[in-house]
């Protein structure tokens, strides 16, 4: 008997992982609170549901990429959440929660029966339509290995541990230094054209150095000096997961001298640029001090 996948949450990374199942051959359950969402899932012959109880009523793993903790709470505890199927057994959260939320959520799960794996993602809206993203898994090892060939659909998968939580820990570690990178970055081109450099250059010299870093190599080139800011992750999003882990940090004991300062940008970043603008919008704090812009040579 073919086994039915749920997917909940197709925005701007959960659309394309989505599609990748269906390339993939996987027979798809899909929902989304927007309609619009889910119409060209059921065009290429996915199953659309009206809750994500529905969803887990009709598939034996879902999968979830949802923006925040409170959300992904939401989807798999509420009233109609995942925990009110009758079906599903794996439940994949390929979302940022943090690690306190992530066992949370495992915990009232399994007490539902139903096998909580803790999967985030890294690799951006790019990685995952080309299905490179590196897929950082915390489960049992009979699951991960029952799990992995579907989740090598999305890119590369990284057994990180077993215990609930530990997934997310690799994955806001990850997206600290993600952060810090295009923050400091920031920070050093609006210094170089303040005083004169011309940006391609600067990022032809620390690209060839031992300054570059994934700020450099990709987001400047490709957004920044082109003055798209369309790289496909918002400036909250980002914001949310330096939060979230610099909070994890202080619950361990763990001093982030230099995590504390990138969290003071990003919340710059969040309040005067704004939540929905793509995170590499954060320059613009900077060059509006500077009264620079750091832009390509028409």
């Amino acid at each position: 008997m073919e086994k039915r996948v749920g997917f909940i949450g197709l925005g701007n990374m959960g659309t394309p992982m989505a599609a990748r199942l269906l390339d993939a051959g996987y027979a798809l359950t899909v929902f989304d609170t927007r309609e619009a969402a889910m119409r060209p899932f059921a065009a290429r012959g996915a199953k659309t549901a009206a809750s994500p109880a529905a969803v887990a009523s009709a598939a034996d793993t879902v999968l979830v990429s949802l923006p925040t903790p409170d959300v992904v709470k939401q989807v798999a505890l509420g009233a109609e959440g995942i925990s009110a199927g009758t079906k599903v057994k794996p439940f994949v959260d390929l979302s940022t929660t943090g690690p306190r939320v992530a066992r949370e959520i495992a915990a009232a799960l399994a007490a539902k029966g139903i096998a909580p794996v803790d999967s985030p993602v890294s690799g951006g809206v790019g990685g995952a339509v080309k299905g490179t993203l590196a897929v950082m898994v915390s489960c049992d090892a009979a699951r991960f290995a029952e799990l992995q060939p579907m989740l090598q659909v999305f890119g590369k998968v990284f057994h990180v541990g077993e215990k609930p939580g530990l997934g997310q820990t690799m994955k806001l570690a990850n997206n600290l230094l993600s952060a810090t990178a295009m923050a400091i970055s920031s920070e050093a081109m609006v210094m170089g054209v303040k005083a004169g450099l011309d940006p391609q250059l600067m990022l032809d010299v620390i690209n060839a150095g031992s300054g570059r870093n994934t700020a450099t190599q990709d987001k400047f080139p490709r957004t920044i000096l082109t003055r798209s800011f369309d790289y496909g992750f918002t400036t909250g999003l980002m914001y949310k997961d330096v939060k979230l882990c610099l909070e994890e940090a202080e619950a361990m004991g763990i001093p982030m001298w230099v995590g504390g300062a990138v969290r003071q940008l990003w919340h710059l970043a969040h309040s005067q640029i704004g939540p929905d603008k793509d995170f590499t919008t954060i320059v613009q704090c900077l060059e509006r001090w500077a009264g620079v812009e750091v832009k390509a040579k028409s």
